[in-house]
């Protein structure tokens, strides 16, 4: 048997724990389901998405008269 080692920040273990701990399992007994299943799966076992964007970022992409940049670059030049 192989041992895995990874870092991560305090809050997220925290956070990780508490949820697999209500769930029945240790966070090892998590992880190897995950690399069990992206084995069976061929691919990680879920769709990555970015973060929801909240309330007031999505009220302010909806705001009429803003300025459109066309690019990153173009709205990158606000900064230099």
């Amino acid at each position: 048997m192989a041992t895995l080692q990874t870092r991560v920040n305090d809050d997220l273990k925290v956070h990780s724990e508490a949820l697999f701990n209500d769930m029945g399992m240790t966070t090892t007994e998590a992880i190897r389901l995950f690399l069990t299943q992206c084995v069976n799966q061929g691919g990680l076992p879920f769709r990555p998405v970015g973060k929801t964007l909240n309330t007031i970022t999505m009220e302010a992409l909806q705001e009429e008269g803003g300025t459109t940049y066309q690019n990153v670059d173009d709205l990158s030049k606000l900064w230099k």
